[in-house]
């Protein structure tokens, strides 16, 4: 499995989908004590729209649940490297470097500094792109 494929899997995998399905149908039951909300007739938007939409993962939720219990200080919103670390992802230069490829980073790998900072932001978008819920203020 690719660095990236991990990272994710660790992060949206199936225990986060299920944590996350537990919060929405906690809200659903709430929300269903309210009376009904009148049925979309067929010619209006969403009268089309059957199929149960996956609830999307928390990104910070599992993260700071992960952190909590990690016993040691991980800066996972700042740095690649203890967001690796957190999700028990080897976060060696070799393996960051594997990840700037299958990302597709352009710039010089031995600039680690600014290959770090790009691969963050590039990391939490793709956890955003794929059915995470990221603060906006992680993904400027």
């Amino acid at each position: 499995m690719s660095v990236l494929g991990s990272l994710m899997s660790k992060i949206l995998g199936h225990s986060a989908r299920e944590e996350a399905a537990n919060e929405n149908a906690t809200m659903a039951a709430s929300r269903a004590a309210a009376p009904p909300a009148p049925a979309p007739s067929a010619g209006s938007p969403g009268a089309a729209s059957t199929a149960p939409v996956p609830p999307a993962v928390d990104v910070e939720l599992v993260l700071e649940t992960k952190a909590a219990g990690a016993g040691q200080k991980l800066d996972w919103r700042n740095s690649i490297v203890d967001l690796m670390k957190l999700v028990g992802i080897d976060s060696s230069l070799a393996n960051r470097r594997e990840l700037a490829k299958e990302l597709g980073y352009t710039g010089d790998t031995n600039d680690t500094a600014t290959m770090n900072i790009w691969l963050h932001k590039q990391v939490l978008r793709k956890l955003s792109e794929n059915g995470g819920r990221v603060p906006a203020n992680l993904l400027d």
